[in-house]
């Protein structure tokens, strides 16, 4: 989850010409300090899980990101990050698409460029569509 979650993070609120490296947990280090960049998501590293937060919201702390609706995604990425879906309604909904996205994309990169779409969706929906519902059938006559 945090795999995608921060890099569209940090693409879509910090740098939007970010690149990301994606390798196995032993080559990280090395990978980093070949090519400058900065490691996340691993254990022992100042981008990871704190306590009870995800790197996800370890991030939006030191961004400085923290809005209502930032933090409502946090929640739901937390929940399906850490396998705690009584965080949020929609952290089921979040975890099974991901998982869904891990099953079409063997390649990291291809399964960010789609999992962009679905976090742009998931922040959208905390930003400005929390109280609407869909109503099915129509309540109205003849509707």
């Amino acid at each position: 989850i945090d795999r995608i979650a921060c890099p569209w993070l940090i693409r879509r609120f910090v740098d939007p010409s970010a690149v990301f490296l994606f390798v196995p947990t032993s080559d990280v280090a090395l990978v980093a300090d070949r090519f400058g960049a900065v490691p996340f998501d691993i254990e022992e590293v100042f981008w990871s899980h704190r306590g009870e937060l995800c790197t996800f919201d370890v991030m939006i702390e030191e961004f400085g990101l923290a809005s209502e609706p930032m933090l409502r995604l946090a929640r739901i990425v937390r929940g399906a990050d850490t396998a705690r879906p009584d965080l949020a309604p929609e952290v089921a909904g979040l975890l099974a698409a991901s998982l869904g996205l891990s099953r079409m994309f063997v390649d990291d990169l291809k399964q960010l460029d789609a999992g962009m779409l679905l976090y742009d969706a998931f922040y959208r929906w905390c930003r400005d569509a929390t109280d609407e519902t869909h109503n099915w059938p129509s309540a109205k006559k003849g509707g």
